[in-house]
């Protein structure tokens, strides 16, 4: 548990679609220190972890050292690939994991939060999103496209975040990003599951001198 007091604070955690993540044991810690949580949920795993959390499938793990269980303000559907619902292919909008979910897209989420919560809503937004859809391959097995999407998905989609979300939060909020030791070193079977590492700038707009931004190693 945080020995810190989050009451009262708005976390937006991106990347939760079961348990068994770091995005969920994250969204654990913020609630068990008096934080509200929502989450940002990948389209195709949405109706499973919405069923799962239904069902009562999780109460074991959602369960917090009070005895409640981790209750999530809303879950939102997110597909951090896409900066807005134009970008998506139509074929991706015409599937029938995306076509019910509405706008699924970085811009889209902004706009949620904006409509349920107002301006200005966030305290913290934590970035907990990775995709190598050739992950299982040797990198010199790896196709371009495969290690775009990696790129794409696990690294540029935090600073689109930054870029649509920043504005929402008050002053004071933060955001953490997860980074791992192969984004530095060869590590066996992550060639395509870890590109580059998240991408950092020391140009900062004057606007967020009050906001704060930092990465933190998951291995």
């Amino acid at each position: 548990m945080l020995s810190i007091d989050l009451r009262g604070k708005r976390a937006l955690v991106a990347g939760v679609a079961d348990d068994g993540g770091y995005g969920f044991a994250i969204a654990k810690a913020l609630a068990e220190a008096g934080a509200t949580v929502c989450t940002g949920t990948w389209p195709p795993a949405l109706n499973i972890f919405l069923n799962l959390l239904e069902r009562g499938k999780m109460d074991e793990t959602r369960r917090m050292a009070d005895g409640s269980l981790l209750a999530f303000e809303k879950i939102y559907p997110l597909d951090a690939a896409y900066d807005s619902l134009g970008d998506a292919p139509d074929d991706v909008r015409a599937n029938k994991r995306y076509k019910d979910v509405g706008d699924f897209s970085i811009a889209g989420l902004a706009e949620r939060l904006t409509h349920d919560f107002g301006a200005r809503s966030l305290d913290i937004v934590v970035h907990s999103l990775a995709n190598g859809p050739e992950v299982k391959k040797p990198l010199l097995e790896t196709s371009r496209a495969g290690y775009l999407t990696a790129v794409s998905v696990s690294a540029y989609s935090l600073v689109s975040l930054v870029a649509r979300l920043g504005p929402l939060l008050r002053p004071g909020g933060s955001f953490l990003s997860l980074t791992y030791l192969a984004s530095e070193r060869v590590v066996p079977a992550t060639a395509a599951a870890c590109p580059p590492p998240r991408p950092r700038s020391r140009a900062t707009p004057a606007r967020w001198h009050s906001r704060r931004g930092g990465s933190t190693a998951r291995g």
